[in-house]
């Protein structure tokens, strides 16, 4: 069994075919898909997936960065609501970004300090979104550093050392299609990170993995993900699927 620990599976690219789409990754064991929250924009598209699939989706809540605008106070008073109707497994995705726009930094940290801490008190797992950001990232994280905070690097693209500073937060590195591209740098390296910081993801619609890559991305690819780590790790795919779903268990609580 297979674990998605980040997927948008509420998203428009899938309106035509979700349920096939779903039900593909499915059939292939990926059974537990982990739904991070952009804004209040999605958030009725999440609750109607959960409803749909309550055995299989797994809510996460919170404001993504490149969301952090002007109204970024009734944003986050929308998530804290959220958090007062519903169980959600983690905050998330949450983060800084300056690919996008570099102007909003300032309002950017605050967000995502503000998210942390609400994790905290909430005692759940945060998930990071993090786009030409290591340094900022890891300057709020320092401000937050104690035992309750943990969670996943998502998309995790940095080089060994930035590896080495996110696992040092309790961080697990979220690792995906990029991990199967010629120019995606990781694979150079992430046989000396040990496992047990491994989670797998696939981020669909987005960052399909080779073959696909530039194409629709789906929860089923997650397997081209496990089987390239398991080239890079030199063990069977049926250990990928086993240590990294413990790892997802123990971030999530299930």
């Amino acid at each position: 069994m297979l674990t998605d620990t980040h997927t948008h599976l509420y998203s428009d690219a899938f309106a035509e075919d979700r349920k096939e789409m779903i039900q593909r990754a499915i059939n292939l064991g990926i059974k537990r898909f982990f739904i991070p929250a952009i804004d209040s924009g999605y958030t009725e598209a999440m609750y109607a997936l959960k409803k749909e699939y309550p055995e299989n989706v797994f809510l996460m809540m919170g404001l993504h960065p490149t969301s952090v605008k002007e109204n970024f106070e009734k944003e986050l008073k929308h998530v804290e609501e959220q958090f007062k109707k519903r169980k959600f497994y983690a905050v998330g995705e949450i983060g800084i970004d300056l690919y996008w726009d570099k102007s909003t930094l300032e309002i950017q940290k605050i967000t995502f300090k503000r998210q942390i801490q609400l994790a905290k008190k909430y005692k759940l797992p945060i998930v990071i979104h993090c786009r030409d950001a290591f340094d900022e990232i890891f300057e709020v994280l320092e401000t937050e550093k104690r035992e309750d905070l943990f969670g996943i690097f998502h998309c995790f693209t940095g080089t060994f050392e930035q590896a080495q500073r996110a696992i040092s937060f309790n961080m697990k590195l979220g690792i995906g299609g990029v991990v199967t591209f010629k120019n995606g740098k990781i694979d150079t390296f992430l046989d000396q990170i040990p496992l047990k910081h491994i989670v797998l993801e696939t981020d669909s619609p987005y960052l399909a993995p080779v073959p696909f890559r530039g194409k629709r991305n789906e929860s089923s690819y997650l397997a081209l993900v496990s089987k390239k780590l398991s080239e890079i790790y030199n063990v069977s795919e049926e250990e990928i699927a086993r240590i990294t779903t413990e790892n997802s268990k123990a971030i999530f609580g299930i």
